[in-house]
């Protein structure tokens, strides 16, 4: 893996993503061997826009690794609050840190960081772009859930024209064969015709697109639903008249796989009910420990260590 960090999940391949897995599952089983693995680091989470899993995921993720965090949680306590540019922050961030977690409302700023340091930058979510370690977080999940990672139907569910977390996803699902998407939203809502050209496409990955969950729950392997994101949208009337498309409850429930699963990068609003949360094939709160899991690998992968049989090479 690049030492410069993660910016777009495209820029892993299948065999990095798998790779990744196998530390994040080595260090389920065998937490002890990792507990000093970052001994001396420190990860600066640099987080723009609000963010509850994200930040403290990966402030878990280096602490548990036997590292420190600093950082902020959101502009207005940072000098961006003065005007300072991302460029500057990271600079001056990089004479504190050893690796950065960098959430921004705006397309392409970890990217921005990335090209002034010298240090890791890993995008912890980019406007409405794109999300990398969320997806690992549901890769690890659904594999550890099925099995497997082929020959899956994954139906995307919500505000897929937004949601970064739906366009990482199906980044990196497409290395996986056999895998078909069904993608169910309104119709303003669908999912980019960037992503679509560029990544379902040009890999020829099969998809169709409905507006009915109901009729495609039957034919699901995952269900991957999304929030409709309030801020995202420049009209507040849009927002209202969409938030409640889609919401899931045990009745929509009943038609789905006893294996099925359903995910989501929350925070939820209501499109889950909490009667849905008992049920075994709710893996969305799971989801979360596991990218935790995932973020501790990355962290080490981008720091270039690695730990043999609890020693830290």
């Amino acid at each position: 893996m690049k030492t410069k960090g993660l910016i777009d999940i495209a820029e892993l391949t299948a065999d990095e993503l798998d790779d990744l897995m196998t530390v994040a599952e080595d260090i389920i089983a065998n937490p002890a061997d990792y507990a000093e693995a970052c001994h001396g680091k420190k990860i600066a989470t640099l987080f723009y826009e609000p963010s509850t899993r994200t930040r403290l995921s990966f402030e878990s993720a280096m602490l548990e690794l036997g590292g420190s965090v600093l950082g902020f949680s959101s502009a207005s306590s940072a000098s961006v609050s003065k005007g300072e540019s991302v460029a500057d922050t990271a600079r001056t961030v990089e004479c504190f840190a050893d690796v950065i977690a960098m959430r921004h409302p705006k397309e392409g700023a970890p990217l921005v960081a990335q090209m002034h340091v010298n240090i890791p930058v890993i995008n912890a979510g980019d406007g409405g772009h794109n999300h990398p370690t969320q997806t690992l977080a549901d890769l690890l999940t659904i594999k550890r859930e099925l099995g497997r990672l082929d020959n899956l139907v994954i139906g995307c569910c919500g505000d897929l024209k937004f949601g970064r977390t739906v366009h990482s996803l199906v980044t990196a699902m497409s290395r996986y064969p056999g895998v078909r998407f069904i993608f169910i939203s309104p119709d303003e809502l669908r999912v980019p015709e960037h992503v679509r050209t560029e990544v379902l496409d040009r890999n020829g990955i099969p998809y169709e697109e409905t507006t009915s969950l109901e009729e495609a729950m039957s034919k699901l392997d995952v269900l991957y639903m999304t929030r409709v994101q309030k801020e995202r949208f420049f009209n507040e009337a849009d927002y209202l008249r969409l938030k409640d498309s889609y919401i899931l409850t045990p009745d929509k429930l009943k038609t789905a796989k006893p294996e099925m699963r359903v995910l989501h990068p929350l925070p939820r609003v209501n499109e889950i009910s909490v009667d849905v949360d008992e049920d075994p094939r709710a893996a969305y709160f799971r989801q979360v420990k596991n990218g935790k899991f995932m973020r501790m690998a990355l962290i080490l992968k981008v720091l270039g260590i690695s730990v043999k049989g609890g020693n830290v090479k």
